[in-house]
């Protein structure tokens, strides 16, 4: 098996590893400007389709705080960790009902134990229908309608929420702070009167849109018939988006997830370079993992070719 140390050379992962705090800080600034900006223009219109078409915007951007959220889990803000936890606390995880502690401990044992027995991620999914593939083309159907009503959205909140309750490490003093954090907000909405904004801007697109970007970048990351878990460069897929595609299911780099599981120094706006990089060596652009697409390349391999197959046209995907 190739080690991760041969695909691109010492010098290159240092570099590509240095810590630029201003980029990712105006990553989140603008994540927050455009949430802004959507709920401005859709008040403003007083349009019902518009504040349709503000809703999956916003939602995208909740996704681009989670992204963001992902590098600070990796310490790739600034050298004081305590500063940094605090930062990402209060403008990226909190919002979104999220801590970079909690979502740390889960993600670097995924990490540590990939695909595995051990992996918390791998565990609480292996088995559950909206996780097992081929997929029945109806239970697909109203998984993905799910999320719309916010049904599929409550079940993997759920699922979530027995994963971290099973490993809490926070104190009393972090955790009235959070709650004073959430009740700061409630006061403010209503002292502002405006509970019903926070509903349709927030919640909404939240429960909906926000976890079904969720759940298809999950699937996107390690599902699928086509994944061979034998091997590092086959275990996690890379999806090259179109160009539309890394604003709602790829912000901040997500797409780039084999390269992050091997390089996870490398912070997010230097992952398209390194996979560049990695591109231009032999062994990993004949065994990466590679899907053009998530409307196209991973859902013909994740779901596509299942119900072909059922209906007795095209081929199977290679066994796993």
């Amino acid at each position: 098996m190739s080690t991760a140390s041969s695909y691109v050379d010492a010098k290159t992962l240092k570099r590509l590893s240095r810590l630029s705090p201003w980029r990712t800080a105006a990553a989140g600034i603008a994540d927050w400007l455009i949430i802004a900006a959507a709920i401005a223009v859709s008040e403003l219109s007083e349009n019902w389709i518009v504040y349709l078409v503000a809703v999956p915007v916003i939602a995208g951007r909740m996704h681009g705080l989670a992204g963001l959220l992902h590098d600070f889990a990796h310490y790739r803000f600034i050298a004081n960790k305590q500063i940094s936890d605090a930062i990402g606390d209060l403008v990226l995880a909190w919002p979104i009902l999220a801590t970079i502690e909690g979502y740390r401990r889960n993600h670097l044992a995924h990490h540590r134990y990939t695909n595995s027995d051990m992996d918390p991620d791998w565990v609480i999914k292996l088995g559950t229908r909206e996780f097992t593939f081929p997929q029945e083309m109806r239970f697909a159907f109203l998984n993905f309608l799910g999320y719309f009503v916010g049904a599929s959205s409550l079940r993997d909140m759920r699922s979530v929420l027995t994963r971290i309750q099973t490993d809490d490490p926070f104190t009393l003093r972090y955790k009235l702070a959070r709650l004073g954090y959430y009740v700061a907000w409630a006061v403010a909405f209503t002292l502002l009167g405006i509970w019903r904004e926070a509903a349709l801007y927030w919640f909404v697109p939240y429960f909906t849109v926000f976890f079904l970007l969720l759940y298809v970048r999950s699937v996107a990351e390690h599902f699928g018939e086509t994944m061979e878990y034998d091997h590092e460069l086959t275990h996690t897929r890379t999806v090259i988006p179109h160009f539309w595609e890394r604003w709602f299911f790829a912000p901040h780099g997500l797409n780039y997830h084999l390269e992050h599981h091997i390089y996870a120094s490398v912070p997010f706006f230097r992952l398209g370079e390194l996979h560049e990089a990695m591109m231009r060596n032999e062994t990993y652009t004949k065994r990466a993992h590679i899907t053009r697409g998530y409307t196209t390349g991973l859902l013909g391999e994740v779901w596509l070719n299942g119900w072909r197959r059922k209906s007795g046209s095209g081929r199977a995907a290679p066994a796993k």
